[in-house]
C-alpha cells in the first residue's frame, strides 16, 4: 500500500503542500476538486519532480453541487462539474474520483425517495459513461448523516454503484464507517473488489493515531479483502474554542490563498483553517502511524 493525502484541509499553495508531503515520505496526491485552480500540466511537472503521483481526487459538493436536486439546470451544472474532475484527474494521470452525489451539508431532501434515486443514478450514468471513456474509476463514496442525508453507509453505496455501471465502486471514509456503520470491518468486506479508494482519518477526525480506532485491524481487513493500493489521509481538525484546547494557537487567524469555497468547506466540517506547524503535526502523525502498518 502507499499513502496518499488530500490538500483542502489547510489554505495553503499546491506548492507548499507538495513540499511538506513529500519532505515526510507521502507518493501519493488526491488532489481536492477545484479544477479551476490547477494548471494541470504545471502541476503534474511539479509533483514529478517531488517524487509524487496523483492518485485522484474528492468531489468538493457545495452550493448547488447536488446530483439528485430537483432543479433539472442544477443537475446538469453538477454532473459537468463533476466531469471536470475526472478531466483533470485524467490530466494529472491520476486513478480515481471519490464521488459524494449530494451537497454536502444538506440534510433535507428535495423529493420522494424514489425521485431522488432515480436522478443520482441519472446523473451518475452520465459521469460514468465519460469516466470510462477517460479510463478513470468512480468511487461513491457515503458521509455521515449530519453531512449528508443521502448515502452514509456502505451497502448504499454499493446499491447505487450496482445501478451505474459494472466498474462503479465505492469510496470508504474510517470516520464516516465509525459514526455510520454498525461494524466498519465488515463494511469493508461488504465492499471487497469495488473499493476502489479508502480514507484515512480517526474516529475524533484527527489524524490517524490521534484517536480510539484500531489500525491495525483496519489494515490487517484490507488486506483481508484485497486492497492493496492507496490510503489518503482525510484529517480535518475540530475546532476548541476553549480553555480546554490541548493545541492552543493552532487556528490561522489570517490564512492566505483560502477561498470562500475552501473556507465554507471547512466550516461544513467543524474546522478551520490551521497553522502551519499544526498541520505539519498532523500530516506527520498521520504518517508515522500508517507506514509502521502497511
Amino acid at each position: 500500500m502507499e499513502l496518499a493525502i488530500h490538500n483542502w484541509m489547510r489554505a495553503e499553495t499546491i506548492e507548499t503542500t507538495i513540499r511538506r508531503v513529500s519532505a515526510i515520505g507521502y507518493t501519493r496526491l488526491e488532489i481536492a476538486g477545484s479544477p479551476d485552480q490547477y494548471n494541470t500540466k504545471d502541476l503534474r511537472k511539479l509533483m514529478k519532480e517531488h517524487g509524487l503521483s496523483c492518485w485522484g481526487s474528492v468531489t468538493l459538493m457545495l452550493g448547488e453541487r447536488n446530483l439528485l436536486a430537483s432543479n433539472e439546470a442544477q443537475r446538469a451544472a453538477s454532473v459537468q462539474y463533476v466531469k471536470d474532475v475526472v478531466k483533470m484527474v485524467k490530466e494529472l494521470d491520476g486513478h480515481m474520483v471519490s464521488v459524494v452525489p449530494g451537497t454536502v451539508g444538506k440534510i433535507v431532501p428535495d423529493g420522494r425517495p424514489e425521485e431522488e434515486w432515480d436522478r443520482a443514478i441519472n446523473s451518475m450514468k452520465e459521469i460514468y459513461e465519460y469516466s470510462e471513456a477517460a479510463g478513470i474509476l468512480l468511487g461513491i463514496e457515503p458521509i455521515n448523516r449530519f453531512e449528508t442525508y443521502f448515502i452514509n453507509r456502505a451497502e448504499q453505496a454499493l446499491a447505487l454503484a450496482a445501478e451505474v455501471g459494472p466498474n462503479c465502486g465505492v469510496c470508504l471514509d474510517t470516520f464516516h464507517m465509525n459514526i455510520e456503520e454498525r461494524d466498519m470491518f465488515e463494511a469493508i468486506r461488504m465492499a471487497k473488489d469495488k473499493l476502489v479508494g479508502f480514507h484515512v482519518a480517526d474516529n475524533n477526525r484527527m489524524a490517524p493515531g490521534m484517536g480510539h480506532l484500531n489500525w491495525q485491524k483496519i489494515i490487517d481487513t484490507l488486506r483481508e479483502v484485497n486492497y492493496d493500493s492507496v490510503l489518503s489521509v482525510e484529517f480535518c481538525a475540530p475546532l476548541d474554542r476553549t480553555p480546554a484546547n490541548p493545541y492552543p494557537g493552532c487556528i490561522d487567524e489570517m490564512p492566505e490563498n483560502l477561498s470562500p469555497e475552501q473556507e465554507k468547506f471547512l466550516i461544513d466540517h467543524g474546522s478551520s483553517s490551521v497553522t502551519d506547524a499544526f498541520y505539519t503535526m498532523l500530516t506527520k502523525e498521520s504518517y508515522h502511524t500508517l507506514s509502521k502498518l502497511i
